[in-house]
């Protein structure tokens, strides 16, 4: 089954095309904002991954399947005249931008790679992927809503939230709410993030964002020394949260703009 997809922006031949993927928890939607406020005049693609949203829930979650299901994306909806296209990936959507890239080769123009996740620490992984299952779900949406504020979303915006719980918290079998991700699907992202890091292709335009407020930080030390050889990527710090795209949005839109001027 093909993964939900999400379209903003005008729906015509000679707007440039943005593929947006999301982090893990997240979902499409999370783009909208960014899209609406930022964005107006380019034509943002957002899928559901794999096991979030709307998607298909059944394994495999490897980071290969992920990207075989957003190579059928961009053939949908990315014709040969928005080619090359960029790619916005924040998180674990950041590591599967860059794997992305190297599948599509000459599509790809450039890549905004916001915190992106990859070559995580195992032990930390492990420690997060367990403790994220035993709070998996919640009583109701204020318990939601307050640990949201306690995973990163502190300095969201209210509306930003309210539209979160939304549509994203769903009512479960055993009575309680939780998002509308699959729990296995978001353990294995996990383990994927804890597989060493990928650096972008070999001269392909790449921004990394660091969200400099992140302890332990997504973006490690080895990963930023190899960027720093890499003539093609620029490493810019932000003073921020790991959640860039709603607490850095004209940044991600100045260099979403700024990646796509290169084409």
């Amino acid at each position: 089954m093909p993964l939900t997809t999400h379209t903003f922006g005008p729906d015509t031949g000679d707007a440039a095309a943005v593929l947006a993927i999301h982090g893990l928890t997240g979902h499409g939607r999370r783009w909208a904002a960014l899209a609406g406020d930022q964005l107006p005049d380019l034509r943002l693609i957002a899928p559901d991954l794999l096991g979030h949203g709307h998607s298909p829930w059944t394994p495999p979650w490897s980071y290969e399947d992920h990207v075989d299901a957003l190579v059928a994306v961009v053939d949908e909806h990315i014709p040969a005249s928005a080619r090359p296209f960029v790619i916005v990936g924040h998180s674990f959507g950041g590591a599967l931008a860059v794997r992305l890239a190297h599948r599509l080769g000459d599509a790809v123009a450039g890549l905004v790679l916001l915190d992106p996740a990859q070559g995580l620490d195992p032990s930390w992984a492990l420690e997060v992927a367990t403790d994220s299952l035993a709070h998996w779900d919640y009583a109701d949406a204020d318990h939601a809503r307050s640990a949201k504020r306690g995973e990163g979303w502190a300095d969201i915006p209210e509306a930003l939230l309210d539209k979160e719980i939304d549509e994203h918290l769903i009512a479960l079998a055993n009575g309680r709410v939780g998002w509308r991700v699959s729990a296995p699907a978001a353990a294995t992202a996990w383990s994927e993030m804890a597989r060493e890091a990928l650096l972008p292709p070999t001269g392909l335009s790449t921004v990394v964002v660091v969200a400099d407020r992140v302890r332990p930080p997504f973006v490690g030390p080895d990963f930023l020394a190899s960027c720093a050889d890499a003539e093609s990527i620029r490493v810019v710090h932000a003073d921020c949260g790991h959640m860039v795209p709603y607490l850095e949005p004209e940044l991600t839109a100045t260099l979403i703009r700024e990646t796509l001027e290169q084409v």
